[in-house]
């Protein structure tokens, strides 16, 4: 891997899910509790219920109607695949039952590792950040010689350090593509005041957000319709039920498929290129 590579247009594809080289492990290996994104409890181990034997979802398609949503956002950033024929070289959980609680216990590993490698890529293809290119190089390197540690290595590792590593690194680029922005201009109610604060059901319609840094605030069922969130810095941002109908989020960043899955929006709402538009959007 290459810096002249990821700037030319390797983006984040490495770093997606691709379930059909995976064994299922998400629908195995995390729990999740009857709510509503949910429709029925599942422990830590045990199989979901629609889990096939060739590893596939027998609801993929029907997976909202029929109450988990919850599976409909979630994204494993390339972990799975990972794990299934990298780290176990092929060896399903299915067939080396032994092997089976290790896999699932690596597997949130891997996630978080493959979840700083996506956002480092995109950081290493933004224009306004190539004054940090050779340490967000560097960074992509040595947590790649991470995912291919050992599963001995991998139980081991303390994950928080290097996220905090990659954090910093990611702060600096939020920085570098924010600053040349006009934030919220002063005669709006709606400005860069709106950091780190709490916007659960929050009325910020026509908000006038761009450049400002949206991390993990909750938007939880926000009224974000026709709002000006062009270049805004959404990692971790919750955007659950959020309706982002006509909203222009162009040039925003660290905004993941998973993200815009879990809100609403139309056929108006302008997202970055590399994501696209949910189909309950528009159904």
């Amino acid at each position: 891997m290459t810096q002249q590579l990821l700037i030319n247009g390797n983006n984040n594809n490495q770093y997606t899910a691709d379930c059909q080289q995976c064994f299922g492990l998400c629908c195995v290996a995390l729990p999740y509790a009857k709510s509503a994104d949910f429709a029925f409890n599942k422990d830590s181990g045990t199989p979901c219920r629609n889990l096939q034997g060739d590893y596939r979802c027998g609801i993929h398609q029907k997976l909202r109607s029929s109450g988990l949503r919850g599976c409909t956002v979630y994204e494993c950033f390339g972990a799975g695949q990972k794990v299934s024929q990298m780290t176990y070289s092929g060896n399903s959980w299915r067939d080396n039952p032994k092997l089976a609680k290790e896999m699932f216990d690596i597997l949130p590993i891997m996630q978080q590792l493959h979840e700083m490698l996506y956002y480092l890529t995109e950081a290493l293809n933004l224009e306004d950040a190539k004054s940090i290119y050779p340490q967000l190089q560097k960074a992509i390197v040595e947590i790649e010689q991470l995912t291919n540690l050992n599963t001995t290595s991998l139980s081991a590792l303390h994950v928080p350090t290097h996220r905090a590593f990659v954090n910093d690194l990611l702060l600096q680029t939020s920085e570098l593509v924010r600053k040349k922005v006009e934030i919220g201009t002063h005669n709006s109610k709606h400005s860069n005041s709106i950091e780190g604060r709490d916007c659960m059901g929050a009325k910020l319609r026509g908000a006038n957000l761009k450049g400002s840094n949206l991390r993990g605030v909750l938007f939880i069922a926000a009224d974000l319709r026709e709002a000006d969130m062009r270049k805004t810095d959404l990692i971790g941002a919750d955007l659950r039920d959020a309706n982002l109908s006509g909203a222009n989020l162009i040039g925003s960043i660290f905004l993941t498929q998973a993200q815009i899955n879990s809100a609403n929006g139309d056929s108006k709402t302008q997202l970055p290129s590399t994501l696209t538009i949910p189909t309950h959007w528009i159904n």
